[in-house]
Formats: structure tokens, sequence, C-alpha cells
């Protein structure tokens, strides 16, 4: 058989496959991208909305459920703890507060509060009070609540304007995995405004998702001048508060401390007056007192009000 002749016998083989019907399988293609319809922005319209967000308020008083987990791989296991009733207060242009219930007794968990430079934290059932700076970041990964910082939780609570003389955004088109009608995973383009900052040498702070479906922003990547990832913000459920759009759940994860605090607002009071006593908190008769800022002996580390033990 030449060369031709047997080329001819090949084709006409595959072709006479598929009438067969036992040797080929069909499947559906299962669709990837979503059909929702989008919007378009254009970046300084993108900008527009986060400063005039930002503009809108001034403060904050809320009523959350607080749920918490601890852990990753740095651990080898994550533990999630029990949800807790909260309050969170904060008033621009750093000062924050938030104070945890006890499940079922509704007693204090904790109590801390931030100027934006130093912190107190008080934990009444470990009968400790704990007071650090801000910028001074412990790991320690037997305890990762140890290493919350308020400053942490107001940086991605109120996103701040994007200042044009400190900063420069550059816009840039994305995906996003979303959840269509029936619960599949399916790709949606999104807009990422990123905020460099224009130090020397500048650096890439922030990183801000605008979902296409809505133009609001739903996810925030903040880094530190090593480009490290510190924080991961989720917004959702955007309600109207007083004629302010804002999330009514933030999920805040810190990745080098490994954890993660969602907060789902339940009541929400926005640019109400919040007095300076609001975030005075005293330190008690007779706590154990421990700075942050100095070193911590192995045998003081801080449990959590819900720690068992584990």
């Amino acid at each position: 058989m030449n060369l031709r002749n047997f080329r001819s016998g090949i084709l006409i083989i595959f072709l006479a496959l598929p009438l067969t019907g036992c040797l080929f399988r069909s499947r559906k293609v299962v669709q990837t991208v979503s059909r929702t319809p989008l919007k378009s922005a254009t970046r300084d319209e993108l900008i527009r909305y986060v400063n005039t967000q930002a503009s809108r308020i001034t403060s904050m008083q809320a009523t959350v459920d607080i749920d918490t987990s601890v852990g990753g791989a740095k651990k080898g296991r994550i533990t999630d703890y029990q949800q807790i009733r909260g309050f969170v207060l904060a008033r621009k242009p750093a000062m924050l507060r938030m104070i945890g219930l006890l499940p079922l007794v509704r007693t204090t968990a904790f109590d801390m509060v931030s100027n934006g430079r130093t912190f107190k934290l008080w934990i009444p059932p470990k009968n400790r009070f704990i007071v650090g700076q801000d910028s001074v970041e412990t790991h320690n990964i037997a305890q990762p609540l140890e290493n919350i910082r308020p400053q942490q939780i107001y940086d991605a609570l109120l996103l701040p304007e994007i200042d044009p003389q400190k900063e420069t955004a550059v816009p840039r088109d994305d995906f996003e995995t979303v959840l269509d009608a029936k619960g599949h995973p399916v790709q949606q383009p999104d807009y990422v405004l990123m905020v460099i900052e224009k130090t020397d040498p500048p650096y890439l702070s922030r990183e801000i998702i605008f979902s296409r479906s809505d133009l609001l922003p739903h996810r925030q990547f903040i880094y530190n001048k090593d480009g490290e990832l510190v924080t991961d913000a989720h917004y959702q459920g955007y309600k109207d508060f007083g004629g302010v759009s804002f999330p009514s759940q933030i999920e805040i994860t810190r990745p080098q401390e490994e954890y993660d605090i969602t907060l789902t607002i339940l009541k929400l009071e926005l640019n109400r007056p919040l007095p300076d006593d609001k975030f005075v908190l005293a330190q008690p008769h007779g706590a154990q007192v421990l700075h942050l800022d100095q070193p911590v002996p192995q045998s003081s580390e801080i449990r959590t009000p819900h720690d068992k033990g584990e």
C-alpha cells in the first residue's frame, strides 16, 4: 500500500467512527464566563466614587456580630471561635473602639481602643490590660489574636480617600470568580484600582477591586512597603444607611498573623457626634499590665477570652 492509499484509508476510518456511536461520548460545555450585564466606568469615575464615599462618612457607630478564626499554615490548624455580639465606634481621622461581649451572659469579653498611634486592650476574663504602639507588630503564632491592632480594623472598615498629592491611582482590567444563579463558579470581569504611594521609592499600598455588576468596591488588598499582603478585606451586602451605601458584612483577613475577623452589621448609625470620652479606656485597678512594645516572655502568652487551652 502506497502512502496516498494509506492516508485515504485513515481518513475513511475517522469519518466512519462517529457513525458507530460507541467509541465517542459527548458532554455539555459548562459556561465559565458570567452573563451578568456589566457596567463600565473610567479611572476618574472610580476615584471619584472612593473619594465621595469617604467624604460622606466622618463617624460610625455599629452593633455587630463578630466571627473569628485563627490559624493557618504556620500554626498547622485553623480554630473557629463562637460568634459574639459587639460594638464598633469609629471617628476620623483614626479613632476606633471595638467591644466584644461574652456569649449568653453578655459581659465584656474584650474592649480595645486606638487613636491611630497607640492602642489599649482590656480582657476582663483574663484580668489583662495590654498597651502598645499600632505600628509595632508581634507574630505570636501560638496566640494569633494577640496580634490584633485596632488600626488594622479601622483601615479595612473605612476606605480612605485617594490623595492625588501623595498617591497615584492606576486602573487595570481583571477577572473575579463569582457564583451564578445555580451556584456554579464563573469568571466575571472587574476593575482594579492600584493605589501607589508617591514615596522614594514609590510602592503599591493597596488595590481596590470594583465589581462590574454594580461598580461597588467588593475587596481591598493592603500592602506594606516590602510588597507583602498585610490585609485582605471583603465587602458584601451593600445597604443604604441614611443615604450612604455601606457593606453590611466585612471580612478582614490578616495572612501574616493568621487571623480572620468577620463583622456582620446589625445596626449602623453614621455621622453622629462621638465625643473624645467614647475613646477613653482607663487601666482597671489590679489588672495585669502587659506592654507589647517590650519583649514578651514565652510563659506570658496572652490567651483569648474564649480560648479553652486548645
